[in-house]
């Protein structure tokens, strides 16, 4: 147990100083993701031709990224070492475009691009453990109008903040957590009932890591999210190989299977919506197409756990800690 929690321990360290990023003496998240991006384009799909060299790494060479962002290679190298941190935002551009990056892609390539801001101050009597955001009365009783679609707020980290009692019929008991184990990821990689739940569950452990390491990089002095991403770092080898990809993600509305011990198989879109006055929180709601075997399956799924709801231990506001 102590060996678990002092590489626990180190594994936080570890990736709260590379979460640093853009610093002036943090770490070099701009150097890993055009390492990471550079190696996963095909030189062919770049439009590149074969020259007969050797190539003993996947992906672009250096020097043909060079050639295709026109910039030098020696601006390449220092870019990727951490040695040049204002980039010109044409600069960036092109190398976007060499890198045929996606959507957000490029928008993670723009902020981190940018200089963080400096770390904020910790509270007095409180180190390391920034409080749980509220979520407005109008928003929670907002959940507990819509008693036929499944619906919470999460913070940007994917805490749950909120959720009403078609989220718990349809995901897991949220109240009977802990609420530092409330979080979609943490759920996702280490409680094995949850993880159960996905009919595909690695496509939907990729995305959440996406999501995460998008995140990362708005919020990089974040000491909650450093920790989180040291745990499942040091407890799940899949994470630990999926972060290092620098795979990333924005929101967007997905469809998602689960294999529910008592609803079945039931296929539903995750709508995401902002929330304008907490701009880092956002709702989720999970809903099927009308007239589907799903959508009978999740009316079901909401009549049995009204039933088995009793109003005296109901936990209507699915937000406080118990």
């Amino acid at each position: 147990m102590q060996t678990s929690t002092r590489q626990a321990a180190a594994a936080a360290s570890d990736t709260g100083a590379m979460e640093n990023r853009g610093a002036p003496a943090g770490g070099n998240e701009l150097g890993a993701f055009l390492r990471s991006r550079r190696a996963a384009l095909d030189p062919r799909r770049a439009g590149l031709p074969d020259d007969g060299r050797l190539r003993r790494v996947p992906g672009l060479r250096r020097e043909e990224l060079a050639q295709l962002a026109h910039v030098s290679v020696d601006y390449v190298v220092r870019l990727e070492q951490g040695r040049t941190r204002r980039v010109s935002r044409p600069v960036l551009d092109s190398l976007a475009d060499a890198l045929q990056l996606a959507s957000d892609e490029r928008d993670y390539l723009l902020t981190i691009a940018e200089s963080a801001p400096p770390a904020p101050a910790r509270r007095p009597g409180r180190p390391g453990r920034p409080g749980r955001p509220e979520v407005a009365k109008r928003l929670r009783q907002l959940l507990q109008t819509m008693p036929d679609i499944p619906a919470m707020v999460l913070s940007r980290r994917m805490d749950v903040l909120a959720w009403n009692r078609g989220a718990a019929a349809l995901l897991t008991d949220f109240a009977a957590l802990a609420p530092a184990a409330r979080n979609l990821i943490r759920l996702t990689f280490l409680d094995e009932a949850f993880r159960a739940l996905y009919a595909d569950w690695s496509r939907a452990a990729r995305e959440c890591v996406a999501v995460l390491r998008m995140e990362a990089g708005r919020t990089p002095h974040d000491p909650a999210l450093n920790a989180l991403v040291g745990e499942l770092s040091v407890r799940d080898p899949d994470f630990r190989t999926w972060w290092a990809s620098h795979r990333v993600r924005g929101p967007q509305q997905l469809t998602k299977t689960y294999h529910h011990p008592v609803a079945g198989t039931l296929t539903l879109e995750v709508q995401q919506f902002s929330v304008d006055t907490h701009p880092d929180q956002q709702l989720i709601a999970y809903t099927a197409e009308p007239g589907s075997p799903s959508h009978q399956a999740l009316h079901f799924l909401l009549q049995w756990s009204a039933t088995r709801t009793n109003p005296e231990n109901d936990r209507a506001d699915r937000g406080r800690r118990p």
